[in-house]
């Protein structure tokens, strides 16, 4: 299976976790702050459009003005268009599948425009794939929906180390060479990504660390070891998103 079929895949099973809600479900807060589920599905929806505009040619922050971050920009356009759930839901269907396509359409070696800078279809389609699972988590929390780890967390452990760089950078930190070495959901395959002889290294939980990249978990309570003189620096920074 390729990514492209495992955003697929965890598509699927959001959708049939939203079917089962009930309206006062949809208007009730969800984990992530200040949004209900109605504000996390729109901005999903509002995402995948996106995609279809940059396999179009067009980044999804044309028109976004200069000083404005990428989480204000967002909230800004959830408050925008907020709408009924039902239509909220419908809109979500249609661009979820509408940003499938050209995912599959695309070139996948020619980049497409996205928030921080251009990246191939692959990559973009994990970058969903972790929106998708992130914001599962927030829809699910609240209500104590069952939301259990798949396979599919390893684009997103993927996606998590391969942004280090970035994250280091970012936050201000020396750029480090680091390996992770992390026990996927089944409990006895691991993962490693990074060279082997990296002098740091995060170890511990894929799904734990997915959600310290996520932003869904405290780092200090996530039962990852971070060893070495950047592992605790990269623990800290990780993240999932632009």
């Amino acid at each position: 299976m390729t990514v492209i079929d495992d955003l697929v895949a965890e598509a699927v099973r959001l959708d049939s976790i939203l079917s089962l809600l009930t309206e006062a479900q949809w208007l009730a807060d969800s984990a992530a702050d200040g949004w209900s589920v109605a504000d996390v599905v729109l901005h999903l929806a509002q995402g995948d459009e996106g995609v279809a505009t940059s396999a179009g040619g067009t980044g999804p922050r044309a028109g976004a003005a200069a000083d404005v971050t990428v989480d204000e920009w967002a909230a800004r356009m959830v408050e925008a268009e907020r709408a009924a759930p039902s239509e909220v839901f419908l809109r979500w269907r249609q661009s979820r599948d509408a940003a499938v396509a050209a995912l599959r359409a695309a070139d996948p070696q020619q980049p497409l425009q996205w928030v921080a800078g251009p990246v191939k279809p692959a990559t973009l389609a994990t970058t969903r794939l972790a929106e998708y699972w992130a914001h599962g988590l927030d829809i699910t929390g609240p209500f104590g929906i069952d939301f259990p780890d798949t396979s599919r967390l390893r684009h997103i452990a993927w996606l998590a180390h391969r942004t280090l760089p970035y994250a280091l950078s970012l936050a201000g930190e020396a750029p480090a060479a680091v390996r992770c070495s992390l026990t996927a959901p089944d409990g006895a395959t691991t993962w490693t990504f990074g060279p082997d002889d990296a002098e740091s290294e995060i170890s511990g939980p894929a799904g734990a660390f997915c959600r310290v990249a996520a932003q869904r978990l405290d780092p200090a309570v996530s039962g990852l070891r971070a060893t070495g003189p950047s592992g605790a620096a990269a623990l800290r920074v990780a993240r999932t998103y632009a």
